[in-house]
């Protein structure tokens, strides 16, 4: 079984179930089955063949899903790649994934111009998807490589034989965001993207009568397998937002009395300060049964004063660009604030020490997993594979502890571990204390060498109140935390450098420590 086989099933039983409503537009599943069909044929039209290699640039969109499904359903492997790259982001990742086709927004392909035309021999075609925005006009004559999304719909409207998908066959090729050096690319396979979809859909029960507000970036594995395919593998249907904006969350939550909401916890962030009348609020989140948070650690305080606010628990989980989700908090059973929770089905995960052997409940060591939803390899990369992947078991460089009950906490990532005087100092124990702080929104540790001590504590934070002091702030530390974990300094932003995705890039925030000492 494959997402596309599922899709079919639901489109044949179902024809007039809305699988996804964009810009208040329904389409029903039958239409969204055809609109794959038409896509699919049109890049057999093209020449396109089982395993080459497509690249998907686009925002959450109808575009996305058509591209995504269509490609996969002909065999073709597909890159999504961010679209808020720079040019030289992008074309590392289309010359390193050995890309033949580019299907594009047309405000993207206008800004890779024609030069990318000679830098990029392999790509056969750039294939452009209208916004509506004034772009740059391609005479199709001069540059015959460049097509419409509409002409390749036109082209796609015949029939075309399929040919058999295996569940090994590689179907998805997502670019890691590497904090140093360039990204790696992680396959997934049909097997892998199926599961990671169904352990979703299967671990919270979701019902073709669920509506999914899909607002994370669909490029990203955290929205493809949970707000995306999790959905659809059961029948459900999509609220997709093109961007992220409290109040059309909101507007749809009310509207089409949405069922789930996922998000990071910076978008939870944006939700609880938006200036929305708390009524208001509440109300537009009457409907909500489900909230699910991932791709990265949620602060205890802000996660109770969400729930208190909303009235809806939140669940959070983990997985990896890796593997997919592993482990989500359950839905039937006990909530533990802070923890990951227990994993999800056709996943496993241990805690082991650094010679791979497992330890007992409440000793901190290395977080492994493995099971249906994990990678198949790195891409062109052996050595890496190899070190990452060891007897099936994928080392995530997390570190964590599982308690008696067999729910996982993630203390902090293994490469941001502070050592200070040799005590080992995890930012997120320090970062927990200052957002209980009442004038602290959102925080941040990370370590700064020292002649004396080896690294010190730089705390990076955004308050709602400019009066409050650095020094205020460490006198608050000291009531929580040793000695020893205590902020040397603490930096005032105005906001913490996150990635597209809202993880914080601790590595800006490591140079600026850096910068600030050395001025």
């Amino acid at each position: 079984m494959n997402i596309n086989e599922q899709l079919s099933i639901h489109a044949k039983q179902n024809p007039n179930h809305i699988a996804y409503i964009f810009h208040d537009q329904a389409t029903s599943y039958s239409d969204f089955e055809q609109q794959v069909k038409n896509v699919s044929f049109g890049l057999a039209k093209l020449g396109y063949k089982k395993g080459d290699h497509l690249a998907l640039i686009a925002w959450n969109s109808p575009y996305f899903l058509m591209t995504m499904y269509g490609a996969l359903r002909l065999g073709l492997v597909v890159i999504p790649i961010n679209p808020m790259y720079t040019v030289n982001e992008m074309e590392y990742i289309l010359k390193n994934g050995d890309v033949k086709a580019v299907i594009a927004m047309d405000v993207i392909l206008d800004q890779l111009n024609d030069s990318m035309e000679q830098r990029l021999p392999n790509v056969r075609h750039f294939i452009s998807c209208d916004t509506g925005e004034q772009v740059a006009q391609t005479d199709h004559s001069l540059f015959p490589r460049h097509l419409k999304f509409t002409e390749l719909f036109e082209i796609g409207k015949y029939p075309f034989e399929f040919l058999h998908i295996h569940e090994d066959d590689p179907a998805v090729i997502l670019y890691t965001s590497g904090t140093t050096g360039h990204p790696k690319g992680t396959i997934l396979s049909h097997r892998s993207v199926y599961y990671g979809a169904k352990s979703f859909a299967e671990h919270f029960q979701i019902k073709k009568s669920d509506r999914m507000i899909t607002t994370l970036p669909m490029f990203h594995v955290f929205s493809l397998m949970v707000a995306v395919n999790g959905p659809l593998v059961h029948g459900a249907t999509l609220l997709m937002m093109q961007d992220f904006s409290p109040r059309e969350v909101f507007r749809l939550a009310k509207k089409y009395q949405a069922t789930i909401f996922a998000g990071v916890p910076t978008m939870f962030s944006y939700l609880l300060q938006n200036d929305t009348d708390e009524f208001k609020k509440k109300e537009s989140f009457q409907s909500i049964r489900l909230s699910v948070s991932g791709g990265s650690p949620f602060p205890v305080v802000m996660l109770r004063e969400f729930q208190q606010l909303f009235g809806v628990q939140v669940i959070e989980g983990y997985g990896l660009t890796e593997a997919a989700p592993v482990t989500f908090n359950p839905d039937n059973g006990p909530i533990k604030p802070g923890s990951i929770g227990v994993c999800v089905p056709y996943m496993e995960a241990k805690v082991v020490d650094v010679f791979g052997e497992e330890v007992v409940d409440g000793i901190e060591g290395e977080l492994v997993v493995k099971g249906a939803a994990m990678m198949k390899e790195y891409y062109k990369k052996p050595e890496e594979t190899a070190n990452a992947l060891r007897e099936n078991w994928f080392y995530t460089g997390d570190i964590a502890y599982r308690d008696c009950e067999g729910y996982f906490y993630i203390v902090d990532r293994k490469k941001d571990v502070v050592i200070v005087n040799g005590y080992n100092v995890y930012p997120r124990e320090v970062e927990e204390v200052l957002y209980k702080h009442p004038y602290v929104v959102e925080a941040a540790i990370v370590g700064r060498p020292h002649p004396n001590s080896g690294e010190e504590i730089i705390g990076f934070v955004v308050t709602d109140n400019h009066k409050v002091s650095a020094k205020e702030l460490i006198q608050f530390c000291k009531r929580f935390l040793a000695e020893y974990k205590i902020p040397t300094s603490i930096e005032f932003m105005e906001e913490l450098p996150r990635n597209t995705t809202g993880k914080i890039l601790k590595t800006m925030l490591k140079q600026k420590a850096y910068e600030i000492e050395h001025k």
